[in-house]
This record gives structure tokens, C-alpha cells and sequence, in this order.
């Protein structure tokens, strides 16, 4: 366990932000070399490793990307100014620590400010206040001062959060969950595939940019073309004080979410019917999720192409698009089970069943 946690550690403090995953897909390819046939990438920067097998085409994607912003100007006196990167509830920005990536890879710390409530006025006080009223703090006395420092408008910035294995220890909090779980998962599967026969070939795949529109799965499966497509991401978790069922009724550690539908898919069913049956077979906890909104990676991969069966699965999250989430390990492994054993019954038979009934 020891070995993964250090894995979690290095995914989620290695900055990522989107259309700057470079870092972390660095981090990727280093877990994903010694279990791969094969490195490759699309032109957007995804990265694609692959286990040789027989049969069909199966794509596993997780998406390198977290959400963060991005720097648009520096004021006279040297705040930041900046722009959100991926969707961010303003509820959660203010007197948050931030670095700031220079175009050389220096980082620069600083903290999220605004007027403060002392001078504010009436209704004003209970209104959340407006990213674009935002400013970050680097300590700087003038533009000149900050742009010594290195900063530049362009320069992306990301939140901070060191991995922490919690009281109980199948609780973890970090940074970027969303979804550097995913990538865990993605490398896992393929080191527990390793040697394994198979009659598929899997498509292990860390995507740049979903969190702005799905970007790099769709350029990935344009790459892959595969036959069958998975989707690896965190969902809602529902235990938490104030959710009621209706609006999310999963557990963390209860098992993956089988995702029936989101604003960007309904999932396949005889796709999720044999996922189902194999959780069910292995006796693998699972739970399903239905979202009227957000999307995942399967989204994309589900057009491409002619059409491509696809399906999500997610992982009970917590505090998600934030700067710190917390997850449940248990998770973690019944969808790294799942997927093993999904793999290993996926063929040509399997896969003309899924697509043809």
C-alpha cells in the first residue's frame, strides 16, 4: 500500500493545470512505462499507453487536467489579476493559498484576496464575491516588482493541498482529485494486467483538457479508434451534512458509481449491464449515479468515430473542483478490481454482443 500511497502523493501535488498537464503526465508515463508495450500521444499532449493483446480496441481514460486559473494582468501596485480554468464555485476561492507557474517552472506563492467585509456596505456583504473582484496577493510592491519575479499574463496557477492520509486512513484529502484518481486507477489496472493475456487490447489514457470540453479524450479516440470506451472520473458524494438522497445518494467507500447518465451521456446498457454483471459475479460493491449535470471523458469518446459503447465510472468525491478534496481508498480498489476483471472478459464475442443486441 505504501507503494500507492507515494503514487497518490506524487499525482496530486504535481501541478496540472489545464492545457499545462505536461508535469503530471510526466508523472504518468514514468508509473505507466514498466507496464506498457507502448508510449504514445495524441497532438493535444495526451498520453496513451498500451498493453498488446488480441481482439478489440478498449479505451480506458483518465484526464490529467485540474481546475485552476490563469494570470490576465498584474496591477500597478502588483496584484494578480486572473480567470478561472475549468468551473470554480467563488464560494470557495477567498484567503486560499495559490503558486503561480512561471514560464521557466518557478513557482511563486501567493493568496487569494478581495475588499474586505469590514468596509463593505449593506447588501454587499451578503453577496459572494465576484472572481472577476478577486486579486492575488505574491507579495509584490509594484508591477515592475512582480514581473521580476517572473510573472507574466498567461502564466497558469494552481491551488495547493499536500496529500494527506487522514485519521482514518482510508480517508485521503489532496489536491486534485479531479482526477488524478482516475490516472491512479488507469495505471493500476495496466500494472495488474501486466502479465496477463488478454483479448483486447487496452488503451490506457491520461487526457489533456477535459474540464474545458472533453479536448484530449476526443483527439485520443481519434487517435485509439477503439471499440469499447471507459471513462474513470470522481462523482458526488451524497454523505455529507444537507444532501438529500434525491440529489446524491452515493457513499464513499460503498464502491465505483456506474454513471446511468450526465449532461454528457447516457451510458450504453448492454455496455453497463455486463459491467454490472461482473461486479455482481466478483462480488465488487458498486453504486449507481445519475447527474443532470457535468460530464466525463465518455462524453467525447462515445462519438467519435462511427460510435463507440462507452460507459463512466466514477469514485464518490468530496469538496470536488476545490482546493482540497477527500476520497475513500476502498474505492480506489473494487474499481481497479472491476476493471481488471472487465479486461479479462472483454473479446470479440463480448464486444459484438455489446455492440449488435
Amino acid at each position: 500500500m505504501e507503494k500507492i500511497l507515494n503514487m497518490f502523493k506524487e499525482l496530486t501535488e504535481t501541478h496540472g493545470v489545464v492545457g499545462h498537464e505536461k508535469p503530471v503526465r510526466e508523472v504518468m508515463k514514468k508509473y505507466l512505462e514498466p507496464v506498457s508495450d507502448e508510449i504514445t500521444y495524441d497532438h493535444l499532449g495526451s498520453i496513451i499507453a498500451v498493453k498488446n493483446g488480441t481482439g478489440p480496441k478498449v479505451m480506458l481514460t483518465s484526464h490529467l487536467d485540474e481546475v485552476g486559473f490563469m494570470v490576465t494582468s498584474i496591477t500597478e501596485d502588483g496584484f494578480i489579476k486572473f480567470v478561472g480554468l475549468g468551473g470554480w464555485w467563488e464560494h470557495v476561492l477567498l484567503a486560499q493559498r495559490v503558486q503561480i507557474v512561471t514560464r521557466t517552472g518557478d513557482t511563486i506563492d501567493g493568496v487569494i484576496g478581495s475588499k474586505p467585509p469590514h468596509i463593505l456596505q449593506g447588501e454587499q456583504r451578503k453577496k459572494v464575491v465576484s472572481m472577476n473582484d478577486m486579486f492575488i496577493d505574491i507579495g509584490a510592491e509594484s508591477k515592475e516588482e512582480a514581473i521580476g519575479f517572473g510573472v507574466r499574463p498567461g502564466d497558469v496557477i494552481a491551488v495547493i493541498c499536500p496529500f494527506t492520509v487522514m485519521k482514518n486512513p482510508k480517508y485521503m484529502m489532496a489536491k486534485a482529485w479531479d482526477n488524478r484518481i482516475g490516472c491512479a486507477i488507469v495505471i493500476e489496472v495496466m500494472n495488474r494486467l501486466k502479465n496477463e493475456k488478454l483479448d483486447c487490447s487496452v488503451y490506457g489514457v491520461g487526457a489533456v483538457q477535459e474540464e474545458v470540453g472533453l479536448r484530449g479524450a476526443k483527439t485520443a479516440a481519434n487517435t485509439i479508434k477503439p471499440d469499447i470506451s471507459f471513462a474513470v472520473d470522481v462523482g458526488i458524494a451524497g454523505d455529507t451534512p444537507g444532501i438529500t438522497k434525491t440529489e446524491a445518494s452515493s457513499k464513499m467507500g460503498k464502491g465505483p458509481q456506474i454513471v446511468l447518465y450526465d449532461s454528457s451521456l447516457v451510458s450504453h446498457p448492454e455496455l453497463r449491464n455486463f459491467v454490472v454483471d461482473i461486479a455482481e459475479e466478483f462480488n465488487i460493491p458498486y453504486q449507481f449515479e445519475a447527474l443532470p449535470f457535468g460530464g466525463t471523458d465518455a462524453g467525447a469518446t462515445h462519438t467519435s468515430g462511427n460510435g463507440v459503447p462507452s460507459l463512466a465510472v466514477t469514485i464518490a468525491t468530496r469538496y470536488i473542483h476545490s482546493h482540497a478534496a477527500v476520497l475513500h481508498y476502498d474505492d480506489f480498489e473494487n474499481t481497479v478490481n472491476l476493471f481488471v476483471n472487465v479486461l479479462k472478459r472483454l473479446n470479440n464475442d463480448t464486444v459484438h454482443s455489446i455492440i449488435f443486441s
